[in-house]
């Protein structure tokens, strides 16, 4: 079984940058395709980045590529989410999420392509 815990959402300008951390347990690190996703209230939960296990592999959501960088440091059992140009659009929980594969699928925006899920940050952006 596979621990997930988020913690860095928080409150923010628009325009302003938080950075979202997930650690990660119970399963050897670098074997696992991390991602991470968002549901506002109201709305689907909805895909936002994911990254290979080794790291040479990222995908983004076309909204929030160019703002949001993925990364991960192995060492850490942890995945990062770097959020610059926060827009008010960008509220939501954010959920990151873990596979039991090395590789990110093609099916990687869909919910069921992932195994493991975090309880959730939130991340509020004002106007």
């Amino acid at each position: 079984q596979v621990q997930l815990v988020e913690s860095g959402g928080g409150l923010v300008q628009a325009g302003g940058s938080l950075r979202l951390s997930c650690v990660a347990s119970g399963r050897t690190f670098s074997n696992t395709a991390m991602g991470w996703f968002r549901q506002a209230p109201g709305k689907e939960r909805e895909f936002v980045a994911a990254i290979s296990g080794s790291g040479g592999n990222t995908y983004y959501a076309d909204s929030v590529k160019g703002r949001f960088t993925i990364s991960r440091d192995n060492a850490k059992n942890t995945v990062y989410l770097q959020m610059n140009s926060l827009k008010p659009e960008d509220t939501a929980v954010y959920y990151c999420a873990a596979r039991r594969t090395f590789y990110v699928t093609t099916a990687y925006p869909r919910q069921e392509s992932w195994d493991y899920w975090g309880q959730g940050t939130q991340v509020t952006v004002s106007s």
